[in-house]
């Protein structure tokens, strides 16, 4: 007797399909929340920076031709030192009125943030009030900067001489220095995560900042106490490897750094992911840097005075000397 059972290759591509469609609207919505969709004000709709010395501003009507080319009825400043004014030197309106380019008498940096204060917006004989508006690079061009910033540009090993310890405790072998990577990656991104929320909403509302340093070392320490008790279940051969580096992971002062440098930034839930992930992954690639020249170093023919930490010590000075090259570079 035969039974002809139903065929669940159209059920699972409707699954697929759905579970595609929803990855995709959620890749959609966080690309917009990054990209910052919101406006300041109702009626302009876009701020940037055109180039080293003007702003553009884009309106959503057209605006009064006198208003808008008159120089007095803008004040710029940058949001750092509010109290010195940037003067403008000339103000441009397009012929359709809607996008005004105010040139500045100074050159402007574009890596901060700078405010436009008018004293009124008109709109064809309307004037709708005082309005200010903030003048900044994209959001997700922020936080890319952000990531590459801490990832290599200011990579915490070889720029800021941060958690030399491990580092060189682990970084004679690949496989324990992926390894240990990818684990302090884990630690420092999920210990900096629940430092913001903690330090946002406990710490700061009830003004106890300075019990800061005592409460992340406190994070770290149960993040830590985690990722061992996992590891030491699901991969015991990587757990005896990384020996007595997994626990010296509390005391690395990246791990303490990154939580402090939120709290002085006031990153918000983004920017704290970005610079915890960047953290991480840029001790990442210094260990593999490092493990990949001390595998070669096994087999080269160095003096006894140089052998083992001294002539760690040189080549770690060598990533720091190229790393330099990175310097002041702004990705956008």
């Amino acid at each position: 007797m035969i039974i002809a059972t139903p065929d669940p290759r159209p059920a699972f591509k409707s699954i697929c399909f759905g579970s595609r469609r929803q990855l995709t609207l959620g890749l959609i919505a966080l690309l917009m929340l990054l990209m910052g969709c919101r406006s300041e004000h109702k009626l302009v709709q876009h701020t940037a920076f055109k180039d080293s010395s003007s702003i553009a501003i884009t309106f959503v009507q057209p605006v009064e031709q006198a208003w808008a080319e008159n120089p007095a009825s803008f004040t710029i400043y940058e949001n750092q030192s509010p109290d010195i004014l940037i003067p403008v030197q000339a103000a441009t309106l397009s012929q359709n009125r809607k996008m005004l380019t105010l040139r500045l008498s100074d050159s402007i940096n574009h890596g901060n943030q700078y405010t436009v204060a008018m004293k009124e917006m008109r709109f064809d004989g309307k004037t709708d009030g005082a309005v200010n508006l903030t003048v900044r690079k994209s959001y997700a061009g922020f936080l890319i900067q952000i990531l590459i910033g801490a990832m290599i540009i200011q990579n915490f090993v070889f720029s800021k001489y941060l958690g030399l310890c491990v580092f060189f405790g682990t970084s004679k072998k690949k496989s324990t220095a992926v390894g240990m990577g990818i684990t302090f990656t884990i630690v420092i991104v999920f210990a900096s995560l629940m430092s913001w929320f903690l330090y946002q909403f406990v710490l700061k509302p009830f003004h106890l900042d300075y019990l800061q340093i005592v409460v992340f070392i406190g994070l770290v320490s149960l993040t830590v106490q985690g990722v061992d008790t996992v590891l030491r279940k699901v991969n015991p051969r990587l757990f005896k490897a990384f020996g007595v580096y997994l626990v010296l992971v509390i005391a690395n002062c990246i791990v303490i750094a990154v939580p402090l440098m939120l709290a002085n930034n006031e990153y918000n839930l983004w920017e704290s992911l970005m610079l915890a992930l960047g953290a991480g992954l840029g001790f990442l690639i210094a260990l593999f840097l490092m493990s990949s020249v001390r595998e070669r170093l096994e087999f080269a023919d160095i003096p006894k005075s140089f052998r083992g930490l001294p002539i760690a010590f040189i080549v770690a000075g060598l990533f720091a000397l190229s790393f330099m090259g990175f310097s002041g570079m702004s990705i956008f």
